[in-house]
């Protein structure tokens, strides 16, 4: 598998860890996998493709955003 260098801020980092301790996920990479798998579907909704990144900043998605509608759609 590929691996990736990324910066994340400190209350990213904390929310991954928690979600790891917690027992929901086994790893920080499957928390950002969940996370990717999740902006992936979301782009597709979004007229068939990926929307420019000026267009998602007014849709105010991120990550963080999408790591928390998925824990709760898991529950």
């Amino acid at each position: 598998m590929p691996v990736l260098t990324v910066s994340i801020s400190p209350e990213q980092a904390a929310k991954m860890h928690e979600a790891v301790a917690c027992g929901a996920y086994a790893s920080s990479s499957e928390v950002v996998r969940a996370a990717l798998k999740l902006w992936a579907e979301t782009q597709q909704r979004n007229k068939g493709g990926f929307v420019e990144r000026r267009k998602m900043d007014s849709e105010a998605v991120n990550v963080a955003e999408l790591y928390a509608f998925h824990n709760t759609q898991r529950r």
